[in-house]
């Protein structure tokens, strides 16, 4: 599969860590030096995942190298849905009148965008798609509780908008070599994890500890699957990009793996933890850096719990 455009919506403002001071009792420095996160992207009230992902596609129409309605299979990847009828898949079938492509939605918490990746594999590989459009989003804010001391100062909002190809279609698109998911129900404190329950206390997260400790387990553990099955070493990565939840969970798979920062790509310290568009946030937004031979994995885990890994050379 390869990737022909890509496009990015970030919400234009942003809540600092000094915020929450009298919302939580957390202190800017205590947030920073636990998570890494300094501020948050916050989408206005009127902002829904529908219209971030509509802003984001608008905005890799102008670097597509084929007419939109070309496009046979939309998913739209979340787990914070405006709506879970009229899909933000269906409603950007609308907008841009694809009117030939299948529509759907999926979740599966943070690893969602790399569930859909997968799935449009499928749809390559049973001959019933050839072009695909993945929109991944969250509006963490519909749902954060900010007064949770625990995950209220977390969340941050975006959205990401990813076309994808069966065969090239222009030079030099950058190729995915491998999709790589699983399901983690059963292990450690599985479900209970992370949970968003809107009549419940919204967004929590009331196992932070274990998340930690199978993120630290699991993301390493699936870039070293990806890149050994493709015949690479971790001296062949040129850029790592993980989930956007903790900046302390980068450090710990920076440290084992020796890997040099800057190799790792991060923006959480300005958006915040973005839910299930951040890894595909940083690779959109760094897309245009990338060189022609560089191989960059993508590794995520999501509260569930689920996790995956996608190997790409440009």
């Amino acid at each position: 599969m390869f990737i022909n455009a890509t496009g990015v919506y970030v919400p234009a403002e942003r809540v600092h860590n000094d915020y929450f001071l009298e919302l939580n009792g957390l202190t800017s420095g205590w947030i920073e030096q636990r998570t890494g996160i300094i501020s948050r992207s916050k989408a206005q009230p009127e902002e829904n995942i529908n219209t971030m992902g509509l802003e984001a596609i608008r905005n890799a129409i102008p670097k597509l190298p084929y007419d939109i309605s070309e496009v046979d299979v939309i998913i739209a990847a979340s787990y914070s849905p405006y709506d879970t009828v009229a899909t933000a898949a269906h409603i950007a079938q609308r907008e841009f009148n694809i009117t030939k492509a299948k529509a759907l939605y999926l979740s599966s918490a943070c690893s969602s965008f790399l569930n859909a990746l997968e799935v449009v594999e499928g749809y390559f590989a049973m001959g019933k798609a050839t072009k695909a459009l993945i929109i991944s989003a969250d509006k963490n804010s519909a749902y954060s509780n900010e007064t949770d001391p625990k995950a209220g100062h977390l969340w941050g909002d975006a959205a990401a908008a990813f076309f994808i190809s069966k065969e090239p279609v222009a030079a030099n698109e950058p190729q995915i070599r491998e999709i790589y998911t699983e399901g983690l129900g059963h292990i450690g404190k599985g479900p209970e994890g992370v949970q968003l329950r809107p009549r419940d206390g919204g967004i929590m997260m009331p196992e932070g500890k274990d998340v930690f400790i199978q993120a630290c387990t699991y993301m390493p553990k699936n870039v070293m699957y990806v890149l050994e099955k493709n015949g690479y070493t971790l001296d062949d990565l040129s850029y790592f990009i993980g989930h956007q939840a903790n900046m302390r969970i980068m450090s710990n798979i920076a440290k084992q793996l020796n890997l040099p920062e800057e190799k790792f790509l991060h923006n959480i310290e300005e958006f915040g933890n973005t839910g299930s568009v951040s890894s595909a946030l940083v690779y959109a937004q760094n897309d245009h850096h990338f060189k022609k031979g560089d191989i960059v994995c993508i590794t995520v885990f999501g509260g569930g719990y689920s996790a995956g890994a996608c190997l790409i050379e440009c």
